[in-house]
């Protein structure tokens, strides 16, 4: 038994007529017979007395009829839904962003995707990146942007940052007028720094370890704004982004380049190479891509 199956059976107890109801569907007659024939085969009842010019339903025809009429409402019912989600006019996205990635690069893209698909939901989710790759790879998560590399065997992805990360000190700090620094440098600092869930929690400790010292650190933020009040208050050094520092006033604290080593901040959304991706999701990847390519360029 398919949907074909019903829809005929229920065409032929509306029109009453075998040959009416071929023609209401643009079928041959016998083919609707046939049809109606397999399917009291399968039930193992007869639906239509035949035995005049009508087709008139049985007991059970009566029974089923209202079944039928129930199962193919529900299937038009799917079938719209899912054309409403192949034309992107609903769905729902769950995304996760790091505080201060979604911060900086997303309010415009997800303004601008929200009023070209104002039915499609984005659910965001605040939290590290190591969090948001794991919750991307059990499916918590549809997509996340996280600090690349990752596994590329189970993400696809796409970069939209590659920076590097800067020095912040105090003005008065005697580092602050230095053109650049090593990291060697920073070896007696107090550092201020990012919670452990964090990417650059532990890329930050592994090159300090890598150049022979363990940083002193006095302080971990999940809020890069409060991490460079800290810094503006005196408090210790930290290693923040450069579009970050950007947003940091000149006269609160000084920004120097780390040149040994360069440690780079390479941001990315990922998804599930193994997983299916909907509808709103494939065309948010597609948006925010366009999107910040043209951001890029202005």
């Amino acid at each position: 038994m398919d949907i074909q199956h019903l829809n005929y059976f229920v065409a032929v107890a509306t029109e009453g007529n075998f040959t009416k109801a071929a023609q209401k569907l643009y079928v041959s007659q016998p083919s609707i017979s046939k049809m109606v024939k397999n399917l009291e085969d399968e039930l193992g009842v007869i639906l239509f007395d035949r035995t005049g010019k009508h087709a008139k339903l049985t007991d059970a025809g009566e029974k089923i009829l209202v079944q039928a009429q129930n199962i193919i409402k529900s299937f038009q019912n799917l079938r719209s839904e899912l054309d409403d989600l192949m034309q992107l006019k609903t769905g729902i996205i769950h995304i996760g962003l790091p505080p201060m990635v979604g911060s900086r690069f997303f309010p415009k893209v997800i303004q601008a995707f929200h009023q070209q698909y104002p039915n499609i939901t984005v659910q965001l989710v605040e939290d590290g990146a190591k969090k948001i790759e794991r919750d991307v790879g059990n499916g918590t998560l549809d997509l996340g942007a996280v600090v690349l590399p990752i596994n590329e065997d189970q993400f696809h992805t796409f970069s939209f940052v590659n920076e590097k990360l800067m020095v912040v000190t105090h003005p008065s700090h005697p580092l602050s007028k230095r053109k650049q620094l090593q990291l060697v440098d920073l070896e007696a600092e107090p550092f201020i720094l990012f919670a452990k869930n964090f990417a650059l929690h532990d890329r930050i400790i592994m090159e300090c370890v890598r150049k022979g010292f363990h940083p002193n650190i006095i302080y971990e933020s999940s809020q890069w704004d409060f991490i460079s009040e800290m810094v503006a208050a005196n408090n210790g050094v930290a290693l923040l982004p450069e579009t970050i520092c950007k947003q940091i006033g000149h006269d609160r604290v000084s920004r120097i380049p780390l040149i040994d080593p360069v440690i780079p901040w390479h941001l990315g959304i990922i998804w599930r190479k193994d997983r299916y991706l909907s509808f709103a999701a494939r065309e948010w990847i597609r948006f925010t891509q366009m999107f910040m390519m043209r951001e890029k360029s202005q």
